[in-house]
């Protein structure tokens, strides 16, 4: 069996195996489930190290570079005199989808650990959990847009039902809107894709098809199709590709989130349980920045050249407006989550400069993030699983209470304010690089907007330094007295074990940054390529 179809259906059986154990066997559904991933993790280690790099494996828009391709008809329909309508199973890795398959990986199983402090209706829980890992996989592997928007429909209603379930107290508000905003910017990538289908042809077959890589080679569009780059078709008014773009990015802005898509991320993340909220920072954030340079950038390239300006300035205001926003939160879940915002501000900063270097950071930030974002809510619910309060100004001197604790969390705070030798130093200093080159380059970029972005990394160190001095240093002072002192034991040995490899990651990645660079280089440049014919 092809490696990525083990790679994406696994979680799938490991499902249908706890599906089927009675309920008495409820103890072993955490272990079943950290098998499936640990499981996972192997695979996507072994992809990771068996991935060829070089010119000729860069992917992006040749399917013959792409990687460990599977490639099957799926849907096929006669439709008579209109010819067929086929649909096919087809996955492959380039450089940027490998690494994010890799991070993916690691986070699920930190996810699944995180899952053991879960009490309630553990089966209907690991099901959603390992059916909602099968769709994030099936997301990066995905080369059929329409198996790409069913994989990423189907993370949809897993995380609707793990917040609504399983959140706090205001569960069902943040998974309604969660669940709202995720739908309409679906709904209207759903037209889009259709149109796309209609527009290009397999050019072997001369079939319409669904081959996101086809869609990114102008000469397969029908010469008076809705998308063609020559027939400069409008609707209401705008250009057709223009109008594309904008639907499309507006669906991964919200996934991203950008400002002021971005309302859904602090309900959702406040109530959400810890292994929730891990996945819904570490992989769904970064599944909007992949589908914008995978299917937006990729497919119409010239638009968003022409909008590079407007991508660059949305990117600048999510990073000061979360950190600004950041500053002002009393709940640490909420500082954790906007700054969340203002981290993936950098991604979109990177892809908008349309250099090397700016592609490149944007890509090593989503892979960087996703380790500290995961090991930021992971420490964040220690806390709240011992005294179910996360209140700053509830905390004082917890450095002397629990000192493994504290460490982990310095060394959470200094790596995500971007302090050299951690990844967060490497990816923003490129993100910023590719945007201080993009005036000399290409033009797009005005230089203000880089120094706009390098202030986002101050107020970074403002909020993370203020709640380190704020809940860590001092005399100990408790809201709970000495309830909390007795509850606020140090790290077990499970939370040591699962915080000690991310740790360990996210300094390899600052100190080793080639582990990441070599793998994405020929893509990101394939990328550029792409951009740079459309001038």
């Amino acid at each position: 069996m092809n490696q990525l179809t083990l790679l994406i259906f696994i979680p799938l059986l490991f499902g249908l195996i706890i599906s089927l154990l009675p309920s008495t066997m409820r103890n072993s559904f955490k272990y079943i489930t950290l098998v499936a991933t640990l499981v996972q993790l192997g695979l996507s280690i072994c992809l990771y190290l068996n991935f060829k790099t070089g010119a000729g494996f860069a992917g992006v828009a040749n399917e013959s570079q792409f990687q460990f391709v599977q490639k099957l008809p799926w849907i096929n329909l006669n439709l008579g005199n209109m010819g067929r309508m086929q649909m096919d199973y087809f996955v492959g890795v380039d450089g940027i989808s490998i690494m994010l398959l890799l991070m993916s990986s690691l986070v699920m199983v930190i996810a699944a650990l995180a899952s053991w402090e879960i009490k309630s209706n553990l089966k209907g829980f690991f099901i959603l959990f390992l059916i909602l890992d099968m769709a994030v996989m099936g997301v990066f592997c995905s080369l059929d847009f329409f198996l790409f928007y069913i994989f990423y429909e189907l993370m949809l209603l897993p995380l609707y039902f793990l917040i609504g379930m399983w959140g706090g107290v205001r569960r069902e508000y943040a998974a309604i809107k969660f669940f709202l905003y995720t739908l309409f910017g679906s709904v209207f990538m759903l037209l889009v894709m259709i149109g796309l289908y209609l527009s290009v042809s397999d050019p072997s077959t001369g079939t319409h098809t669904f081959n996101m890589v086809y869609m990114m080679n102008p000469a397969n569009y029908g010469a008076n199709s809705i998308f063609s780059i020559v027939n400069h078709y409008t609707l209401l008014g705008i250009p057709a590709r223009t109008l594309g773009f904008i639907v499309l990015f507006v669906a991964f802005a919200i996934k991203v989130p950008v400002v002021p898509l971005h309302t859904w991320l602090p309900d959702a993340h406040v109530e959400a349980p810890t292994p929730v909220s891990i996945i819904l920072a570490a992989i769904l954030l970064k599944i909007g920045g992949y589908g914008i340079i995978r299917i937006c950038v990729s497919i119409f390239p010239e638009v968003a050249t022409h909008g590079a300006f407007w991508l660059g300035l949305l990117g600048v205001i999510s990073i000061i407006y979360g950190a600004l926003n950041a500053l002002a939160q009393r709940d640490l879940k909420k500082v954790i989550a906007y700054s969340s915002v203002s981290q993936m501000g950098f991604v979109l900063l990177g892809i908008a400069s349309q250099t090397p270097e700016g592609l490149s950071g944007a890509t090593f930030q989503m892979v960087s993030h996703g380790f500290l974002s995961t090991m930021l809510f992971f420490l964040v619910g220690v806390v709240y699983n011992r005294v179910h309060d996360r209140d700053v100004y509830n905390f004082r001197g917890l450095g002397s209470l629990m000192p493994k604790y504290t460490l982990f969390v310095m060394i959470a705070f200094f790596a995500s304010l971007g302090l050299p030798g951690f990844s967060a130093f490497i990816a923003e200093a490129f993100s910023l690089a590719g945007a201080f080159k993009s005036p000399t380059v290409n033009g797009l970029l005005p230089y203000w907007l880089s120094v706009a972005g390098a202030a986002g990394i101050l107020l970074s160190a403002c909020y993370f330094l203020w709640t380190l001095q704020r809940m860590f240093f001092g005399s100990v002072s408790l809201k709970g007295g000495d309830v909390w002192k007795v509850a606020l034991t140090d790290l077990n040995a499970r939370e040591i074990i699962t915080l000690v490899p991310l740790s360990l990651v996210v300094l390899i990645l600052g100190i080793m940054p080639s582990l990441v660079f070599d793998k994405v280089n020929d893509s990101v440049l394939a990328v550029v390529q792409l951009l740079h014919l459309t001038k």
